[in-house]
């Protein structure tokens, strides 16, 4: 479903995603896992045309990145780290929009609506009597992740999707990314909540620096280290053992 060949970024001379490859199959959740600053924001960016390669490709649902890049869009749902909404919109008239956007009729998409605020446990009445920029961070996520799944998308990808999310909402997040990966939709997940990413996905991606520096599922990583958690191995893989021993040492400055 994603076949990503040596897909690159370059900012001022300066690699963020260095000659990234991967395929990823249908039906498959894929947590894709980073330190601040190692590219994983601009790989998605990359996958759903927001930002073009400085050189490599991908191929998303049988459309390329470089020469079908409206096939490409139309395959993809995404929610941003950002969830930037038109603040000057009610929800449903944002929610219209992008169902439009994507050619589904005014009847179609309200239907689909009814569904997911249903699921959210949203009410029509906040949808239509409320403007985005009154929204609480919760809500907002909430109106960013439905229409990343309004057009029913058989590719998804989310950056840090349970931001803002309250205990229940993320809890009903969690059980339908499962249940659209089982129905043949590819998920990558991107988070730094690490034990959600163990306990959900199919296989961790793990990149650092702009480079591939670890791929398999938990259970197999997790068994090629030792045993250790996930977050141990992501540790000290990714430079995070350093930054613990200097919160060791400055905490230590604190002592009477």
């Amino acid at each position: 479903m994603i076949t990503i060949h040596e897909l690159t970024k370059v900012f001022a001379g300066k690699p963020a995603v260095e000659q990234l490859s991967l395929e990823i199959p249908r039906g498959q959740i894929v947590g894709f896992l980073g330190p601040n600053g190692a590219g994983k924001s601009t790989t998605l960016k990359m996958l759903t045309g927001m930002l073009r390669p400085t050189s490599g490709t991908a191929v998303i649902a049988g459309h390329d990145l470089l020469t079908d890049l409206l096939g490409v869009k139309r395959s993809v749902g995404f929610v941003p780290e950002s969830g930037a909404l038109y603040e000057s919109l009610t929800g449903l008239e944002y929610l219209r929009m992008v169902a439009a956007l994507y050619g589904l009729g005014q009847q179609q998409a309200d239907a689909r609506i009814r569904e997911f605020i249903q699921f959210f446990e949203l009410t029509w009445e906040t949808l239509t009597d409320k403007l985005l920029g009154a929204y609480s961070k919760g809500m907002r996520r909430k109106v960013v992740i439905i229409s990343s799944l309004l057009h029913n998308p058989p590719v998804i990808l989310f950056d840090e999707p349970l931001d803002g999310l309250d205990a229940n909402a993320a809890v009903g997040f969690k059980a339908l990314i499962q249940t659209l990966a089982k129905q043949g939709r590819t998920v990558v997940y991107s988070s730094h909540i690490l034990d959600v990413v163990e306990r959900v996905c199919d296989r961790v991606v793990i990149i650092n620096q702009g480079r591939l520096v670890l791929d398999g599922s938990p259970e197999s990583l997790m068994a090629a280290h030792g045993g250790i958690p996930l977050e141990e191995i992501f540790t000290r893989l990714t430079g995070g053992d350093q930054l613990r021993q200097r919160a060791e040492a400055f905490a230590r400055t604190f002592e009477s």
